[in-house]
């Protein structure tokens, strides 16, 4: 890692900062806990501000710390995937920590910062909680941004992942400050419809998942 800056600090949180503290290194571990092996061209798609170059630099700078490796995907894929080593998905927790800090942040509106609808995974299995766990199972699908998102609640679990919900029980389509303020209960839902939040369905699934 002969390119890496280091706080030449015989201390693990520097050392540590040693490996994942460049700039990208986190968000490119973020995308693959979020995603599991990904393409160079996901990780590009999850990572719209990064330059290619740059995405190469920490690629290899993170294989080179053990943090992440590649394999090659069998035909008909046959490409290069990108994934976590058993040390690189030891830093789960931390990046769950930082998006449970920075959850009251992304509430605010976006303004000219880029989105991708699978970065909302993160902060809703963070902070939504099943309350009626013997209920019976029930899901909200979220419109916003690129793709499609379904949160599903049932047993005491809350699971969200990508795609669209087969037979949802609650549709909400707006903007992501819109959608998390709501679903994380700093938004009322009058006002979160007042602002242009669009609600097809039971809204008291809202009750049962919100913190």
């Amino acid at each position: 890692m002969g390119g890496v800056r280091s706080y030449n600090e015989y201390c693990a949180v520097a050392q540590a900062l040693d490996v994942v503290g460049e700039r990208w290194s986190l968000l490119i571990i973020r995308e693959l806990l979020i995603r599991g092996p990904s393409r160079y061209t996901d990780l590009r798609y999850g990572l719209p501000g990064i330059a290619t170059n740059l995405l190469a630099d920490r690629l290899r700078e993170l294989e080179e710390a053990g943090v992440v490796q590649r394999a090659e995907a069998p035909p008909p894929v046959a490409t290069t995937l990108f994934d976590l080593t058993e040390r690189g998905k030891e830093l789960e927790p931390v990046v769950k920590a930082l998006g449970r800090w920075g959850g009251p942040l992304v509430t605010r509106p976006i303004g000219d910062n880029e989105f991708r609808s699978h970065w909302l995974a993160l902060p809703l299995e963070l902070h939504l909680r099943d309350r009626t766990p013997n209920a019976r199972a029930q899901t909200i699908e979220v419109r916003t941004g690129d793709h499609p998102m379904t949160v599903e609640v049932k047993g005491g679990t809350v699971d969200v992942r990508p795609g669209k919900a087969e037979r949802p029980d609650l549709v909400l389509t707006g903007v992501a400050s819109q959608v998390l303020g709501l679903m994380l209960n700093r938004l009322e839902l009058a006002e979160a419809q007042k602002r242009g939040l669009k609600v097809e369905g039971d809204a008291r699934v809202l009750k049962r998942v919100q913190p």
